[in-house]
């Protein structure tokens, strides 16, 4: 269930803070709409990684699109995996 409370709570933040951990934000409304979400550094730090790395792959999608695709074969000789 989510953890939702009003940003007003904040004056209080060591309360507001005990009820964060990894995968459980905490919400803060204003004026009884969602406006703000408190988590976890660790989830936070994932969370980036995550939209960092979704972002690279969307590149490369783009990347093969426009350029075209390279095959396993070819791919593996161009890292040096294979000689040839």
């Amino acid at each position: 269930m989510p953890n939702i409370k009003p940003v007003s709570d904040l004056r209080n933040y060591n309360e507001v803070l005990r009820d964060i951990a990894v995968g459980e934000p905490v919400f803060l409304t204003k004026n009884g709409r969602g406006r703000y979400a408190i988590v976890d550094m660790e989830e936070y730090e994932r969370t980036q990684a995550v939209l960092k790395l979704m972002g690279e792959i969307a590149r490369g999608e783009q990347s093969g699109k426009e350029k075209g695709w390279t095959d396993l074969a070819q791919a593996e000789k161009e890292l040096g995996l294979i000689h040839g």
